[in-house]
């Protein structure tokens, strides 16, 4: 399995490559020339293995170049004893045909945590097949949740150092605690004055400066990336839709018409890795692409045209306050049938005038795999209270929005079959932007509100997050978005 550029066709490397390098070098992004699929019989196997040995059977089909034992010991590194009850990717459900899967029982809580747990094993084989001994520097640009989940992934992981930028105003008071406490001796984490488009742009940036570029490598260092913009943190969510579609299997589900999909969606790759699943074979009938109020995705795919010139809104979901989403790059070049050069002149035009518009062809393409949907956060805030009152289900502001994408779908379409909902993130994590939606009252501190949150709903708070209570602060510099490459050098200690 070879993997090529959306931008040049003539870049062909191997899954290892390409995970250790992260992005191309003319700003492409790497995508398997192919797509596996799996038989029926392939599928009722699938059913009766557990999530690791699921996790080992797809990732075999992707990353031909590592060997069984390679990808055996990265899958029981990243899942043994990392998820509660051993089960990374729980489904939850509401009345007969609504499956949430909980992605957030891991050690951030965060659907992250299901890629970032197994990037580092990744990325540590991948460097050994394809690199000279260089360190890797990793550099995220994060919304929110990606930036724990890769601190926490790559922590004192050996010959790395791992980079982190978020927007100083554009987290939640606890992802920010997350971030701003994280333990470990090759982590760093700034803040920048912005919004999460400025420091992706800005990474994006550095990733591609070959004067930067050749600076890290006069002192033994290469960048690598741990965003979705590296096909090894897209790979491992493949997974957990596959292993959905299993348990719905297991459970009984009829499925004989297929079912929905319903990602909240922000940078694209939660989403792109479910039409991943479907072209495998997942029996998936419509992606549905859930929004909040920055709803450029949403007016994407009921338009064609893509355009980052309007407000930015700082919500209450706020990994999904993107207007710029990279990982569409990757499903446009699939619905161009694998056009470079269409691929590069549209993110040339992004670039330059922060819009494009595909062709029909294109269009019509996207408009039959997906529906989008969005909704604010006074939307957000209800369907959190409805779904509490009728199911006795908390949910989290991301996957709120993704509930009321689904009612949109069901109330213009009728289209009732089973419907699996990515739940993105431990309500806990948003505990003031939650309880608010259930009562008034709410109190000043972070933890308090915590607490109350779990004594009126009667649930648990999540051991990561309770932890935090003590938590001791070590990271405070806050930079411009145009000093980000200085904020490297400062912790890298290069000039």
């Amino acid at each position: 399995m070879n993997y090529v550029s959306t931008r040049n066709n003539d870049v062909k490397v191997s899954s290892a490559y390409a995970i250790a390098h992260g992005i191309s070098v003319e700003g492409g992004l790497y995508v398997p020339e192919g797509i596996p699929t799996l038989s029926k019989n392939d599928f009722l196997k699938l059913a009766e293995l557990d999530y690791k040995s699921k996790a080992e059977f797809i990732l075999k089909k992707y990353l031909t170049d590592f060997t069984d034992e390679e990808i055996k010991n990265c899958v029981n590194g990243a899942y043994t004893d990392s998820f509660d009850d051993e089960k990374p990717a729980a489904i939850a459900q509401l009345g007969d045909k609504i499956n949430i899967l909980e992605l957030w029982h891991g050690p951030t809580c965060a659907f992250k945590d299901l890629a970032l747990q197994l990037l580092p094993y990744l990325l540590t084989t991948s460097t050994k097949k394809v690199t000279d001994g260089k360190k890797t520097v990793i550099l995220v640009a994060t919304s929110g949740d990606t930036g724990k989940a890769a601190l926490e992934g790559f922590k004192n992981v050996e010959n790395t150092e791992i980079i982190v930028f978020y927007p100083s105003e554009g987290v939640s008071p606890m992802q920010k605690l997350q971030m701003d406490s994280q333990k470990g001796n090759n982590v760093h984490v700034c803040a920048i004055k912005g919004n999460f488009d400025d420091a992706q742009s800005g990474v994006k940036k550095i990733f591609t400066d070959n004067v930067i570029k050749e600076t890290l490598a006069k002192n033994g260092m290469e960048f690598s990336s741990a965003n979705s913009i590296n096909w090894g943190r897209l790979v491992p969510q493949i997974i957990y839709y596959v292993s959905a579609y299993c348990d719905m299997l297991n459970k009984g589900d009829d499925l004989s018409n297929g079912f929905n999909v319903v990602v909240p969606t922000g940078n694209f790759g939660n989403i792109l890795a479910a039409y991943y699943a479907k072209e495998m074979g997942v029996p998936v009938n419509k992606l549905i692409c859930a929004s909040n109020a920055n709803r450029v995705l949403t007016d994407f795919i009921n338009t064609g045209v893509y355009d980052r010139n309007r407000e930015f809104y700082t919500t209450m979901s706020p990994s999904m306050d993107i207007l710029i989403s990279s990982n569409l790059e990757r499903m446009l070049y699939i619905l161009s049938d694998g056009d470079d050069k269409y691929i590069a002149n549209i993110q040339s035009q992004l670039a330059t005038d922060g819009k494009f518009t595909v062709n029909s062809t294109v269009l019509s393409k996207l408009q039959n795999l997906f529906y989008g949907a969005c909704c604010d956060d006074e939307g957000t805030l209800k369907t959190i209270k409805n779904t509490f009152d009728k199911y006795g289900y908390l949910c989290d502001t991301h996957t709120a929005v993704a509930v009321n994408a689904y009612e949109q779908y069901l109330a213009s379409t009728g289209d009732n079959r089973p419907v699996v909902i990515a739940s993105t993130a431990s309500p806990y994590k948003f505990a003031k932007s939650v309880l608010s939606a259930l009562t008034n009252d709410i109190p000043n501190s972070e933890f308090d509100t915590v607490d109350a949150l779990s004594e009126l709903t009667h649930t648990a708070v999540p051991a990561p997050l309770a932890e935090l209570k003590n938590a001791t602060v070590r990271f405070k510099d806050i930079y411009d978005k145009n000093d980000m490459y200085a904020a490297v050098c400062n912790c890298l200690e290069i000039k």
